[in-house]
């Protein structure tokens, strides 16, 4: 095995440095798109629920025919 390597002060501190630059970016770009990512799904569930209250109100209406077409 062989001994480790005795590593630049510099080079760990530049290592440090990004890792932790990294973390502030990645933090404050998370804080940027969060509220565009809940405003999408709000307007996809109202979407969904306009959707589905369209297909009730056509599968009423389906109904309705399909009732009145036995009489």
């Amino acid at each position: 095995m062989v001994p480790p390597v005795q590593v630049s002060p510099l080079i760990k501190f530049t290592r440090y440095s990004a890792l932790l630059m990294g973390m502030i970016y990645g933090k404050k770009r998370y804080d940027y798109l969060k509220p565009i990512a809940e405003e999408e799904r709000r307007v996809e569930a109202e979407e969904k629920r306009r959707r589905e209250e369209l297909e009730r109100i056509a599968r009423e209406i389906a109904e309705g025919t399909a009732h009145r077409g036995r009489r």
